[in-house]
């Protein structure tokens, strides 16, 4: 175990020094090849216009998210209506798809009870 322990020491501080080595030419270089993106003038005025033009694009592309879940419905009422012909792979995907919901439920009305499985702080 303390042989993996150093392992793990060893490899974390190679990584650690690779970031320090290279994070700063990787980031400049980022920011180099995404410099149309970046305002000029980032003043409070241009992050409101961009928020702005964001909302709105987002509210403009309503109707073709909305085309698209209703194509999405008709899919899986198609499948549920002809379940014989299901594979074992669609199932359990299914089935994961199912788990990972209710976990994630679960696990977000556990953190609105401040972590608390009872609801009930000591």
């Amino acid at each position: 175990m303390a042989s993996m322990w150093r392992q793990l020491q060893h490899k974390s501080s190679a990584a650690s020094q690779f970031l320090v080595k290279h994070g700063c030419v990787y980031y400049k270089q980022l920011l180099d090849q995404n410099q149309q993106y970046i305002a000029k003038e980032p003043t409070v005025e241009k992050c409101q216009e961009l928020s702005k033009q964001l909302f709105y694009n987002r509210l403009a592309s309503m109707p073709s998210r909305y085309k698209s879940f209703w194509k999405e419905v008709e899919f899986v009422k198609n499948k549920i209506s002809n379940r014989q012909d299901l594979k074992i792979e669609e199932v359990g995907v299914a089935f994961l798809f199912t788990a990972e919901c209710y976990a994630w439920f679960c696990a977000g009305e556990i953190a609105g009870r401040g972590f608390t499985i009872t609801g009930y702080k000591v």
